[in-house]
């Protein structure tokens, strides 16, 4: 006999509130949105006579989170960019100089004296005097290297030391090559996630692709030189003692380069070319005004950075120092007594916006190597537009279709049938919404692909009702016996596409992985209302009509 207990039913109702609930907030989109930007604001103590009313205008007790809009739905940018992970082997060679010229200076009188050779990017070549004192070189330089820090370089070292000639070659091992490349990807996806952050743009989709790629989509921006300019400067703030100034014309020594001012042309400044402090000893930076109102940005150093600054600033009063921003010199002051205070003041031709930006860029971190943009795409606000009423009315079409095939072919339980089909759409919503899940065109191709799908247990299970009632069971007993005999087959069709929707996520990236959440999520919701909520409308219909014959 058809029989759901009492808990059953409140747990299938119950969730399907909670499904209205959820999606609900999707229906009022503007004022929701408007009403979650006001909390935030409030809660970054950004409080105003419009926040308040913004936040007052959506009721606290509801949910408010809602399906975000990818960006072909609401608009924005989309880049490519390269990474060029090969900058960060010419740096970390580089920082190993000093360390590598002490431990051959404790080798002195084996090695002679040491001189830094020019080499190509990703090696060091340091000479040796005294040849035959090779050995012992090579194993004061192997001393430095460490084990490799990830699981694929176990027993594997940083550095590989060998001798060509008089002269000691230092490069970064494979392993450790493969290692630093991971590191720099990871730190450059973070810090670019970071910098889009910091501007509050909604749901940014930033994710690696292959090797050294990166692909940025912020749904909301302007244009893709907009981005560009966001998170393109590498923003590598750093400190260089000052061994000369001149013009165009000023030639840089051996281990020195030659950078312009910022603001002269005309004016080139010769520096040391390993830095003393980078913007790794910044730990905070932000937007300030000088005693003469001019737009500035203070920044404050780690205490590793504190400490170097002082130590060098103590020994070297009277000595310029130039602050170097993306290989431009903002201003090479001259150190006037030792600066122990851990904090500074940058200061040049900046406007409130540069201050700013520049703030933000440095809060984030430098990026570790360049970025070079292979792809760049602006989708316009109106576009977006256009794709949401294309999908809207793809669903809306479909979803009629639907209703009059079912409606027409299978009469009242063809109507129980199109209500859980109109509460599977609604669950489709609310699940969205509270994964906080992005929506693009390729996720409503996902929903309207379910609105199709979702019928088809409620076919099988129809069309088993049938050839029971052929068997001149009663209504009772063939409704039964409909939903346990299709159980199994409407199980195993959905499983197969649930797996394969699961594969397209994993391994597809950006409009794939929408698609795939969209049926994955379909998939789970329409087994629900076939098996549960279509069920319990005949059950409950069935009750209160006690019909002696039925017709499907």
């Amino acid at each position: 006999m058809l029989n759901i207990p009492l808990w059953n039913r409140i747990v299938i109702w119950g969730l399907v509130a909670l499904g209205l609930a959820f999606a609900m907030p999707n229906l009022f989109y503007p004022r929701v949105e408007r009403h979650n930007d006001a909390a935030a604001a409030i809660e970054a103590g950004l409080s105003s006579e419009e926040a308040e009313a913004d936040l007052a205008a959506w009721p606290s007790f509801l949910p408010s989170t809602l399906v975000n809009l990818g960006l072909d739905l609401r608009g924005g940018a989309h880049l490519l960019a390269q990474v060029n992970v090969e900058d960060v082997y010419v740096a970390r060679l580089d920082a190993l100089w000093p360390s590598v010229r002490d431990a051959l200076r404790d080798e002195r009188e084996t090695v002679g004296t040491i001189r830094r050779q020019d080499s190509a990017p990703g090696e060091l070549r340091v000479r040796i005097s005294q040849p035959d004192g090779m050995t012992s070189a090579l194993e004061a330089v192997r001393t430095l290297s460490r084990p490799v820090s990830n699981l694929t370089g176990v027993g594997a070292s940083t550095l590989d030391v060998r001798a060509d000639g008089d002269e000691v070659v230092v490069t970064l091992s494979e392993a450790e090559r493969t290692a630093t490349d991971d590191r720099t990807m990871r730190q450059s996806v973070e810090i670019v996630r970071r910098r889009v952050d910091e501007v509050g743009t909604r749901e940014p989709t930033i994710q690696r692709q292959g090797q050294d790629r990166i692909l940025i989509q912020v749904p909301g921006i302007g244009s893709a030189e907009e981005l560009k300019r966001l998170i393109g400067t590498t923003a590598r703030l750093t400190f260089h003692p000052v061994t000369g100034r001149g013009g165009s014309g000023l030639q840089p020594e051996s281990r020195e380069i030659v950078l312009p001012d910022i603001e002269d042309d005309s004016l080139y400044y010769r520096l040391e070319q390993t830095p003393v402090l980078s913007g790794e000893d910044l730990s905070d930076a932000q937007p300030a005004f000088n005693q003469n109102g001019q737009p500035t940005v203070n920044f404050t150093l780690t205490t590793s950075g504190s400490r170097a600054f002082c130590e060098y600033s103590q020994n070297n009063v009277g000595a310029p120092f130039a602050i170097v921003l993306d290989e431009e010199v903002l201003s090479a002051p001259t150190i006037r007594e030792a600066i122990c205070g851990g904090s500074g003041q940058i200061s040049g031709n900046f406007t409130v916006e540069t201050s700013t930006e520049l703030a933000v860029l440095l809060r984030a971190g430098a990026l570790p190597a360049e970025m070079t943009f292979l792809e760049e795409r602006t989708v316009g606000p109106e576009l977006g537009a256009d794709s949401i009423a294309a999908g809207e009315t793809a669903a809306v079409v479909a979803g009629i279709a639907v209703l009059l095939f079912m409606g027409l072919s299978y009469g009242l339980f063809g109507l129980f049938a199109n209500v859980a089909l109109i509460v599977n759409v609604v669950l489709i919503f609310g699940l969205l919404s509270l994964i906080g899940a992005t929506l693009t065109l390729p996720g409503i191709a996902g929903i309207v692909l379910t609105i199709g799908m979702a019928v088809d247990a409620n076919v099988l299970i129809f069309e088993r009702i049938r050839e029971e009632l052929k068997t001149a069971k009663g209504p009772s007993r063939a409704i039964e016996l409909g939903y346990e005999k299709a159980r199994s087959a409407i199980y195993d069709a959905n499983i197969t596409t649930f797996i394969t929707a699961v594969i397209l996520y994993m391994m597809g990236s950006g409009p794939v992985r929408g698609f795939a959440i969209t049926l994955g999520l379909g998939i789970v919701t329409s087994v629900f209302t076939a098996l549960f909520v279509t069920r319990l409308l005949i059950v409950m219909w069935f009750e209160r009509r006690r019909p002696k014959t039925i017709e499907v």
